[in-house]
């Protein structure tokens, strides 16, 4: 589990690729310290285990499914990387809960200057916005972001000075791909409405408000 906070922003140093499958390793430093081999670290938002540890650099395994489902294939030597450790019992929850499961690959279509921050519009598969809505939570390659509109088939989010230097976001420019993770409490809510346990518009509810409308 992570917060979608993050850490630091490390670059890719070699990428061995096997049929559908890569080992990919990062050069870093801060996400190293107290990092053993099996432990978790979030790559642009999608979750990876190390398998190999050196003094500024570590390296996981990308599955098929993965290099299918994110942003990683895209990658190249020298690409900057988001990443961040998985979350530590009793550490702050800065973020929201952010599992490293990416649902899909989104695009940046537009990039705004709005007076101290940047507007970022990103287009996603139409299937994703359903779990969206207007000031909810979203991860972004891995950053854990606040919805300001969402549409059809796109959503917009504004970005701090702080978060634009701390992470990949500086880099990128209408066209580039983005790793997408919608709020995993969209997700479950959803499903729920579609079992017919609560209508939608009482998903919805709980979604914005956490309340479910009855006695508290």
């Amino acid at each position: 589990m992570f917060t979608g906070i993050v850490e630091e922003v490390g670059s890719i140093v070699r990428m061995e690729r096997a049929g559908q499958a890569m080992r990919l390793a990062v050069k870093c430093r801060k996400v190293l310290e107290g990092t053993r081999l099996g432990d978790s670290i979030a790559v642009n938002g999608v979750c990876l285990t190390v398998v190999e540890l050196g003094d500024d650099v570590f390296a996981a395994d990308v599955m098929p499914e993965t290099m299918n489902k994110t942003d990683l294939g895209h990658l190249k030597t020298g690409s900057p990387v988001n990443l961040e450790r998985a979350v530590a019992a009793g550490q702050r929850m800065g973020g929201h809960f952010v599992q490293g499961h990416v649902d899909g690959v989104g695009k940046v279509v537009e990039r705004t200057p709005h007076e101290n921050a940047v507007l970022f519009t990103i287009q996603v598969p139409k299937e994703l916005t359903r779990y969206m809505v207007d000031k909810g939570s979203v991860a972004v390659s891995g950053i854990s972001l606040t919805l300001v509109e969402v549409g059809a088939d796109r959503f917009t989010v504004s970005i701090i000075p702080h978060t634009l230097e701390a992470t990949i976001l500086r880099f990128l420019e209408p066209g580039d791909p983005v790793n997408i993770e919608v709020d995993i409490i969209g997700k479950y809510l959803a499903k729920w409405a579609n079992a017919g346990t609560c209508s939608s518009e009482t998903a919805d509810t709980l979604l914005v408000t956490g309340k479910s409308g009855g006695k508290e």
